[in-house]
């Protein structure tokens, strides 16, 4: 089993900065992806920003520029540093991690929130 800890969630104003991070735990071997999903109120969960094992990046079209997704693979921890944000970001955010050992099992975070208003 793996366990994921989200922290640096928290109210800021548009334009504003964030970073979320995401601490790995447990049977941490083999985590081929570790990334960023959002779900806001209403809406499906979506990806934000993938890392995979070998350093490639993926992001959705909507933060591409702001958001920026970065793994420290010393302390097994993912972050996500959000620049610029907007109205629209607000949501709540949840750390995943893909581990492939005889087969795919996906792991989820708790969620932190991340609310960008006035």
């Amino acid at each position: 089993q793996v366990q994921l800890v989200e922290s640096g969630g928290g109210a800021v104003q548009p334009g504003g900065s964030l970073r979320l991070s995401c601490a790995a735990s447990g049977r941490i071997y083999s985590l081929s992806v570790m990334g960023w999903y959002r779900q806001a109120p209403g809406k499906q969960r979506d990806m934000v920003a993938l890392h995979f094992s070998n350093g490639n990046t993926n992001y959705a079209d909507s933060v591409k520029g702001r958001f920026t997704i970065y793994r420290d693979n010393a302390k097994n921890t993912v972050y996500l540093h959000m620049n610029n944000l907007e109205s629209e970001d607000t949501a709540v955010y949840y750390c995943n991690a893909v581990q492939f050992l005889g087969g795919r099992s996906d792991y989820w975070g708790q969620g932190t929130q991340v609310t960008v208003s006035q």
